[in-house]
């Protein structure tokens, strides 16, 4: 038979609550973003500081967003600068973005600024939570939708089944429905991908670093694909050939805030 940890008496602490109760907190509130969010504004896949800002700034205009992230944490790469090395950077003015968010930082010189990659992170995660984003993590991008020649969703399995050995992964995806999706997946542009694949899209992969002039093009090249799918952060950088940016972070914040601009003209069209 199980014992108390404590044996002796002690003065209670927390309240009771069976476990059973806890069980169904969980269930119903997962359950309750399910079925919200299976038809949304905006889908964006990735939670990278591209998807998150986007996310915080549709959110914040009114629109209902849905984040997919395969991984059970938040933020990409954004935890780190660079090999493993946890201060970020941004070039001027993309330290405007931290202000907004209340990020403290220090200049290394004229145009460039750093802070920990934790403290930024944490702040965009939850000015993106305060803005009213549900995430769905663990959440690996399989298929698109695609209907009357346009994205209108994606279809979406639990990242541990791909995990599963193969006699047991006979486990069918669902799909969500949205207006625009945003490919926020970085290195792996999962979406433009499945385009590609069907030769609706070309795909050009990663140049060699050059951060002056990737920074610039990845927040220029941001915008539609394809009808219903945006690309932004490191997916333009690989569909586009662009040169790679470095650990330096203000495109990809900067490029967040052009997709929600875009996928929000873009729904304000489908309604007229």
């Amino acid at each position: 038979m199980q014992e108390a940890t404590v044996a002796e008496k002690t003065e209670k602490i927390f309240t009771d609550v069976r476990e059973v109760e806890i069980t169904r907190a969980i269930a119903n509130e997962f359950h309750d973003v399910l079925i919200d969010r299976a038809e949304s504004d905006v889908i964006i896949i990735g939670a990278g500081p591209a998807g998150l800002t986007a996310s915080r700034e549709l959110s914040n205009m009114g629109y209902k967003v849905l984040v997919i992230e395969q991984n059970n944490y938040l933020g990409g790469g954004y935890w780190l600068g660079g090999y493993m090395m946890n201060p970020v950077t941004v070039r001027e003015p993309a330290q405007k973005i931290w202000d907004e968010l209340g990020v403290p930082y220090k200049k290394v010189q004229e145009g460039l600024y750093m802070t920990p990659g934790p403290h930024a992170v944490s702040k965009l995660i939850a000015g993106a939570c305060d803005a009213g984003v549900k995430f769905l993590q663990l959440t690996k991008f399989d298929d698109l939708v695609l209907k009357g020649g346009r994205v209108a969703g994606i279809v979406v399995n639990w990242m541990p089944v791909s995990a599963l050995p193969r006699n047991i992964t006979c486990v069918d995806p669902v799909a969500f429905e949205a207006k625009v999706i945003i490919d926020a997946s970085g290195h792996d542009s999962v979406a433009v991908k499945r385009l590609v694949d069907r030769g609706l899209a070309e795909w050009k992969g990663m140049e060699p670093m050059y951060v002056n002039d990737g920074e610039e093009h990845v927040v220029h090249k941001t915008g539609e694909i394809y009808p219903g799918l945006i690309a932004a952060g490191m997916s333009v950088t690989e569909t586009h050939g662009l040169a790679r940016m470095g650990p330096t972070f203000g495109s990809m914040l900067y490029s967040g805030k052009k997709a929600a601009q875009i996928a929000a003209d873009k729904i304000k069209e489908l309604e007229r």
